[in-house]
């Protein structure tokens, strides 16, 4: 791959399988103004026509080369600085790939089944055609010409004027406002439909405020049920216990008479052998121990009571607290926090007059700001429609369409619910007030038309050159692909075309490109321009038909520019050299201009 700056964003790379007469081909570009030149009917246009289908475009089982059993294309592209706007779109759909190396594939099989992929993973053609659209305009087929999306002109209008931050201000009074018209549609809801929420409400809240419930209240009601149930067996059950520890029987003395007993014994051989004294301290330690015991066993014992009323009050209680959490929650937590959502959701509703007074008041006060500040945009917007229609139809002049003119159409339309200005009620969106569409007349006693109904060819490319010239800061669309436009133009002009196309790539005053730019041209002059020369041709190995592209340097470029003036001579080579020392001067003074 060719080096390029790591801020740049261009297509890097794009491989060709099995398309058309191409058999296999590998095609690496580089930043500037990549031209390709070459015989008719030799493939240049067939590479642009692969570029498309990698982009989303229409695919079909005829670009099969013949014999194959699929035709394959895939494009690496590096991402730059717009690295920030396609990495979202790829984490959405879990696209990521490595660092800013994005690869693009499409393969079209004979039995009608197309892939498509993004960084080695199947996506949708809708996924392929949002991201390509992002990454290349192709001029002079239209497929993917973002000039000719009528919503994407109000994005270039603003940029071109530096409107962003006004902008940004009018999506936030228009996202407060739908949230405010939210809040009022909810209280507006239909009354009958609001009284029986608030029956429904109340009863909840006074049913469970009725409860008096006690987090933890069920826990211990289980427990003492529990005992109540069982009552008969844990009073014969502790007997059994204390008889044991303290009673004994007619037959065997009890668990503390037995250590009592123990404890006598110990005594004794304690004073004949001092060392038998810790044992029968600890044993007489065993002796108070399970004295405690039987002590607190009787008191356990006491407590036990047969209770049938109290039994049945708890059964009662918890009967009440499970029908509670089968409407409200699992836990009497979640029974409380679903009273307290309900209170506030009835105090909202009790106290829905005065905000809904409140809320209307906002909306009045949210559409005034709108409109003001959709009037400050709207003027901004036509000044600059001024100087972009004079700076494009200057631009249409050096391409000989002296006779075009082109002009930026903005109106607003009135909304009963819309924005207000003065006593006009006028529709909005995040945007303001303004409804953008180019417009153009591309010859004399032709009336203005909108810009997407332009036929494409040749004509339309020159079309496209003038206002990418002109907009190309405020374009983002990193690569341009021109195909036909050099149709119907003169040497003299087509070296005016290729220094505009050569000026759209010009770095700005950081060093950085503004687009890469890729071009089919017939034209020397136009071709004189490219930052890098490819040279197409194709040729019969066989019985087949084969596409060959090679890069062109010094001499063999020469020989090119001075074939395409029809003069393989020496005078023409001598020309097509004075042609490239012409255009490289060119682009020095526009370097030195713009630094």
């Amino acid at each position: 791959m060719l080096a390029c700056d790591d801020s740049v964003t261009m297509l890097a790379e794009i491989r060709i399988r099995n398309f058309a007469i191409i058999e296999e081909l590998t095609l690496r570009f580089g930043e500037g103004l990549n031209v390709l030149t070459g015989e008719t009917g030799a493939g240049k246009s067939i590479i642009i026509d692969a570029v498309s289908l990698l982009l989303g475009g229409r695919a079909s089982t005829d670009v099969i080369r013949a014999g194959a059993e699929q035709a394959e294309v895939e494009g690496h592209f590096y991402l730059g600085r717009r690295a920030a706007v396609i990495h979202p779109l790829l984490e959405a759909e879990g696209l990521e790939g490595e660092g800013d190396l994005l690869i693009l594939a499409r393969e079209i099989r004979r039995n009608g089944r197309h892939i498509c992929r993004v960084n080695g993973r199947a996506v949708a053609l809708s996924v392929l055609n949002e991201i390509g659209q992002r990454l290349i305009d192709i001029h002079g087929q239209g497929e993917h010409l973002s000039l000719l999306r009528v919503r994407e002109h109000i994005e270039l209008l603003d940029r071109y004027a530096g409107l962003e931050v006004e902008r940004a201000e009018m999506a936030q009074l228009v996202h407060t406002l739908r949230q405010v018209r939210a809040d009022l549609a909810n209280l507006r809801r239909d009354e009958r439909e609001l009284a029986r929420r608030i029956d429904l409400l109340t009863y909840q809240i006074q049913e469970i405020a009725a409860a008096r419930l006690e987090p933890g209240e069920d826990e211990a009601l289980e427990a003492e049920r529990r005992r109540l149930a069982n009552a008969e067996q844990l009073l014969h059950l502790t007997t059994q216990v204390t008889q044991a520890l303290e009673n004994g029987g007619e037959e065997q003395m009890s668990a503390v008479d037995l250590l009592g007993q123990a404890v006598q014994i110990l005594t004794r051989l304690a004073r004949i052998d001092p060392e038998v004294e810790p044992m029968r301290r600890q044993i007489e330690d065993l002796s108070y121990q399970l004295s405690d015991v039987a002590h607190e066993l009787r008191r356990y014992r006491d407590r036990v009571e047969f209770n049938p009323a109290r039994l049945a009050e708890v059964e009662e209680r918890l009967e009440l607290i499970h029908n509670l959490k089968r409407k409200y929650g699992d836990s009497i937590e979640e029974i409380l926090t679903f009273g307290e959502r309900a209170q506030a959701e009835l105090d909202s509703i009790t106290h829905a007059e005065e905000r809904i007074a409140e809320l209307e008041a906002e909306e009045k006060r949210l559409l005034r700001a709108i409109g003001e500040l959709g009037q400050r945009l709207s003027a901004a917007r036509r000044e600059a429609a001024t100087r972009l229609a004079q700076a494009v139809e200057r631009e249409l002049d050096d391409l000989r369409m002296e006779h075009a003119r082109f002009s930026v159409d903005l109106q607003w339309q009135d909304d009963p619910e819309g924005a207000y200005v003065g006593d006009r009620r006028v529709a909005f969106d995040v945007t303001g007030l303004d409804r953008v569409e180019f417009l153009i007349s591309a010859n004399p006693g032709e009336p203005l038309r909108p810009l997407a109904r332009v036929a494409s060819g040749g004509e339309t490319a020159r079309l496209m050159l003038a206002l990418k010239a002109v907009l190309s800061r405020a374009d983002e669309t990193p690569t341009l692909i021109f195909d036909e436009i050099d149709v119907g133009i003169g040497g003299r002009v087509g070296a005016v075309v290729g220094h505009k196309l050569w000026g759209l790539t010009a770095p700005d005053a950081q060093g950085h490109r503004a687009h890469q730019v890729l071009c089919v041209t017939h034209l020397p002059q136009l071709a004189a321009y490219g930052d890098v020369h490819y040279h197409v041709s194709k040729a019969v190995e066989g019985e087949r038909t084969l596409t060959h592209v090679r890069q062109l340097e010094g001499d063999e470029r020469i020989g090119e520019l001075a074939a395409m003036l029809g003069a393989p001579t020496a005078a023409g080579r001598a020309s097509a050299a004075a042609m490239l020392a012409e255009a490289e001067t060119a682009k020095k003074a526009r370097s030195m201009d713009s630094g």
